[in-house]
């Protein structure tokens, strides 16, 4: 029997790539799933596509922007109404803005860290009320990234913030720790999805040649590492930042014919 049969997660940021995979892997394992998106039209089909995938209704979409306060208070109130519990929550939402450092401005700046850090701060107090509430303990997943360990030029707002990610599931831990509940952050490196492919047609090729194992990293990857962290078999870990990277950040190359991004900028 899965480990999730019945539980409830809320994940955000699921409309594609890494979010959207983390919302299948949990409907498949049986959990009703909370598939968060800023674009509504994204979430409900990402929401059918998976329904249509297992063959049953597990997965409902919640769109809002997290950004936004209140919309997300808002939507986890509607989600627990719907269900009764939360048992899991994913703060996956995330925006990339490539840009040199001299360049960004204060709006680029605010809204990468108004999604990445506030949403994903925000993210995690809304879930933890409600499991503490609950008394039942609760898993919360943080989305860093190896950007937010080694330094990557064109993303200094986005490296901060990703940096700021994994220190957040720290501070996290040690106050909820007390209720049961479990704070970690994944930081997975370089992984193919629809989006890092449209960046670099290459990606793949160009990833794997600079990793330890010889290969990009899949959505697969990072899926897995978060169901474990979600599972029962990992209630005394707590408080850490765990690398989805084949090993790139333990000499953290970058590959020879990688586009300096932003492209045209």
């Amino acid at each position: 029997m899965s480990a999730f049969l019945g539980q409830s997660v809320f994940i955000t940021g699921a409309g594609q790539g890494i979010g959207y995979a983390l919302c299948s892997a949990f409907a498949q394992a049986g959990a009703w799933v909370g598939l968060n998106d800023l674009d509504p039209d994204l979430a409900q089909q990402a929401t059918d596509a998976i329904n249509a995938s297992i063959g049953q209704a597990r997965v409902s979409a919640v769109p809002c922007d997290v950004a936004d306060t209140f919309a997300l208070e808002q939507a986890f109130q509607g989600w627990v109404a719907q269900h009764g519990r939360l048992d899991v929550v994913i703060a996956n939402a995330g925006i990339t803005d490539y840009g040199t450092f001299l360049q960004t401005t204060p709006a680029d700046f605010d809204r990468v860290t108004g999604v990445n850090l506030r949403g994903s701060y925000f993210t995690a107090q809304y879930a933890a009320r409600q499991m503490v509430a609950q008394g039942r303990g609760g898993r919360i997943l943080l989305m860093s990234s190896v950007v937010g360990l080694r330094a990557h030029r064109n993303l200094t707002a986005y490296g901060a913030t990703k940096a700021g990610i994994a220190h957040m599931a720290t501070l996290l831990a040690l106050e909820l720790g007390e209720h049961g509940i479990t704070v970690n952050a994944l930081a997975p490196g370089a992984t193919l999805t629809e989006r890092t492919l449209q960046d670099d047609p290459q990606y793949a090729e160009n990833w794997a040649s600079v990793s330890m194992n010889r290969r990009c990293g899949t959505v697969e990857d990072v899926v897995n590492a978060a169901l474990f962290l979600a599972s029962p078999a990992s209630g005394h870990i707590t408080a850490q930042t765990l690398v989805v990277d084949g090993g790139w950040t333990g000499h953290s190359p970058l590959a020879t014919n990688h586009p300096d991004l932003p492209i045209g900028r």
